[in-house]
């Protein structure tokens, strides 16, 4: 089963993940959206499987400090996948590939429940 965390190295969120992936002996690989950046497909196939408020972060100090015209881009999916190749910050963190299931965010219980 591949396993695949996107995220940002220094994020807390993405740390426990890697730290909780590491605790059960996973093999996995690490894409640093941050230095390797995303592409829209990646994008568009985690919204088709999750939606758009999973992926999209809009409690992320990034959006927060974006300028309301910024923010107006993300008023449909198009814009928001533009706003998220831009400011990758944007996207919940981490995001993990789990075989064909995607999961946002640090959830132990449901990452714990896909490595069995």
């Amino acid at each position: 089963m591949a396993v695949t965390v996107y995220g940002i190295p220094n994020c807390d969120t993405t740390k426990k993940a890697l730290a909780l992936l590491k605790k059960h002996k996973t093999d996995f690989s690490f894409y640093d959206y941050k230095q390797q950046g995303i592409s829209k497909e990646k994008l568009q196939g985690w919204i088709a499987k999750l939606g758009l408020e999973m992926i999209f972060n809009k409690r992320s100090t990034t959006w927060k400090e974006l300028p309301a015209a910024e923010q107006k881009k993300a008023g449909n999916e198009t814009g928001a996948i533009q706003l998220m190749m831009q400011h990758n910050s944007i996207i919940k963190r981490p995001v993990i590939e789990i075989g064909d299931e995607i999961l946002a965010g640090f959830n132990e219980t449901a990452i714990t429940k896909q490595l069995k």
